[in-house]
């Protein structure tokens, strides 16, 4: 579950990361109170779950009410990405000194936390990576050790911040260490993070994404799922419970397995073309679980074919192959079908499909000629 950033500042205040002061406000007269309450100067930024607010002229800065009141009405109801703009953050405006970068979230592959801290904040931090991975300093910490101010401060000097932000940047960071692993956050984001000209170091911004399985031990996270504007496609996927994640592209993915999927992805794109979304249906393909893959997939008004690529490991193709038979015959489907199926049963599985094939439910042989012809339809 991501947060917005307002949510986000709120949710850092349970763990003592300071923050500027501010308030929401979802209507010009709104904003101009909390511009009150803040005190000016004060920046008035959009809350989108999206990034490049500002470069879309969703945060504004404003030194009396009349500002405030112009920039509330230039940013409300703007569409930064797709995204249209319902709430505003106001907050006093800090005197900045300096700007950096910290966050944690979990390296899988070694099984441990992730810190990653740098002096050259205010950027996407993926800018940095690309262009001068030197500058960011990481550290892995074990979930059993956890992260005191000592590590904290070696961590701050390797990553070469500024004098007057050590002491204050350690502090933070044990905090935010705090707020990542008690407050079941798979990522806890301060960009930037920044020292004042008066020596404080404070968050500016907050990017937050909570671990949904952790739901259980946090009752109050129902008020953060009232705000959220979730895709509706991802919506009736999740009551359907299917593993669906939504893009922007044209051809829709239907896949069993995580890895089969993001594969999939890979190869749509490596032709030319651009997933529409990724969907896991795991082991289950039966007919229930095909007639709600490709319920979902039909909802998107942008999809113009569909992959479904199955490979049969455990799951036999064959059962597979009437899943789908089923489902086809349930769903009225809008755009052309191309499908893949391989492994165990792989050729009794499409002799059931054969009799049903025609320029509208296609087969192929490998993954890579079915997304080339997914790819084809889709144009």
């Amino acid at each position: 579950m991501d947060l917005y950033e307002y949510q986000g500042k709120q949710y850092f205040a349970r763990f003592g990361i300071p923050t500027s002061p501010g308030g929401t406000a979802d209507t010009v007269d709104e904003a101009v109170e909390q511009a009150e309450d803040a005190g000016y100067p004060v920046v008035v930024k959009a809350q989108v779950k999206v990034g490049g607010r500002g470069k879309a002229g969703g945060i504004k800065l404003a030194a009396n009410p009349g500002e405030v009141r112009q920039a509330a009405e230039a940013i409300l109801g703007m569409d930064i990405k797709g995204h249209t703009v319902h709430r505003l953050w106001v907050e006093h405006a800090s005197d900045i000194e300096k700007e950096y970068y910290a966050s944690f979230t979990l390296d899988r592959p070694a099984k441990l936390h992730l810190g990653m801290l740098s002096a050259a904040g205010g950027v996407e931090i993926e800018e940095v990576a690309a262009t001068k991975p030197e500058a960011i300093a990481r550290l892995h910490i074990n979930p059993l050790d956890g992260l005191d101010e000592e590590t904290a401060r070696r961590w701050v000097d390797e990553a070469g911040l500024d004098e007057a932000a050590r002491d204050g940047a350690a502090q933070v960071l044990v905090r935010l260490y705090h707020c990542f692993v008690e407050g079941d956050c798979d990522l806890a984001e301060i960009n930037p993070l920044i020292l004042t000209t008066e020596g404080s170091v404070h968050a500016l911004d907050a990017k937050v994404t909570l671990d949904e399985n952790a739901t259980f031990r946090h009752p109050e996270w129902e008020e953060f799922a009232g705000t959220d504007t979730e895709d509706p496609r991802e919506k009736m996927a999740k009551e359907k419970g299917l593993n669906y994640i939504g893009l922007d592209g044209t051809v829709g993915i239907i896949a069993n397995g995580a890895g089969l999927a993001m594969s999939t992805l890979d190869v749509v794109n490596q032709v030319g073309g651009s997933a529409a979304n990724f969907l896991d249906i795991g082991g289950g393909a039966n007919a229930a679980v095909m007639t709600a893959a490709l319920e979902v997939i039909n909802s998107d008004p942008a999809v113009r074919s569909i992959l479904v690529n199955i490979f049969g490991g455990i799951t036999r193709v064959d059962d597979v192959a009437n899943g789908v038979i089923q489902a086809l015959a349930s769903v009225e489907i809008r755009s052309p079908i191309v499908l893949r199926l391989d492994g165990t049963n792989a050729e009794a599985g499409r002799a059931l499909l054969a009799p049903h094939l025609s320029d509208r439910v296609l087969a192929e042989p490998t993954m890579l000629s079915a997304a080339r012809r997914a790819v084809e339809l889709a144009r």
